[in-house]
């Protein structure tokens, strides 16, 4: 795993931007994983200016996202679709047709997640996987005990991850206790995968997910097991590394190499 440990949650957004953008512009019918939260708003933001500014092209891209609350249709404020749409998806030239985030109203879960599957299958996988990490360590919605090889399903969500999702309710009780949400198994398959943590909540999860044993307590430790993972942090979130000068002495050392 790559760790890049950028000053701040601006610079750690703006390089974070420049890989996803790298993908786009390298492949520009490129496939990208995405995922909500507060975290990735700025990563967005920057996409939406290099759009507007430099003429950065979606017209060809396709997107799947990570994971979506059931029981809330895609209009509703707190929906995960709601959200790509309000802070990415109407800002850039991607047509929304290409456009795939979990449906939160399906009666037939179990089908509707394989067909999820195959889309992206049909889609030719994912070339670049933008990923948060939960409080308690997990990617997407999978939870602790999730299993390493999981595919796309409904997941309980546990009594932490509602309660670090009641900020964006009204009331607590508002919050869904379900979420269909890629399995760790889909995540993993991805060509590139792209965590993203800032702040000192996140510090200790972050050494764990990291440096720590490799364990469905921690689903995002899975991630030490990719073979192109690019962890980008920011100070605050990597104050626990234990190995964090090393990290920022490779980083410095394969600018260099770069150069030559």
């Amino acid at each position: 795993m790559r760790v890049i440990i950028a000053d701040n949650y601006e610079a750690m957004s703006k390089k974070a931007a420049e890989i996803v953008a790298k993908t786009v512009m390298e492949k520009p019918d490129c496939v990208l994983g995405l995922a909500t939260g507060s975290t990735p708003i700025g990563l967005y933001k920057e996409l939406i200016r290099m759009h507007k500014q430099q003429g950065l092209d979606f017209s060809k891209v396709r997107t799947f996202n990570l994971d979506e609350y059931y029981g809330l249709p895609p209009e509703h404020p707190q929906s995960y679709y709601y959200f790509m749409y309000e802070n990415l998806f109407k800002h850039i030239n991607i047509p929304l047709q290409n456009v795939n985030v979990p449906s939160g109203l399906v009666k037939d879960v179990k089908a509707y997640c394989l067909h999820y599957e195959e889309m992206i299958k049909q889609a030719g996988g994912i070339d670049i996987q933008v990923l948060g990490i939960g409080g308690d360590g997990h990617i997407g919605f999978n939870e602790p005990g999730s299993s390493l090889g999981s595919r796309t399903r409904l997941k309980t969500l546990t009594e932490q991850t509602v309660k670090d999702n009641s900020r964006f309710f009204e009331r607590i009780e508002d919050v869904p206790r379900f979420a269909i949400t890629m399995g760790v198994g889909t995540i993993m398959e991805a060509r590139k995968c792209l965590l993203l943590a800032n702040g000192t909540k996140k510090a200790n999860v972050v050494a764990q997910a990291i440096e720590g044993p490799v364990t469905a307590q921690v689903t995002a430790s899975v991630l030490q097991l990719h073979p192109d993972c690019v962890a980008i942090v920011d100070q605050e979130a990597a104050a626990e590394l234990k190995r964090k000068e090393y990290y920022t002495y490779v980083e410095r050392m394969s600018q260099q190499f770069d150069k030559v």
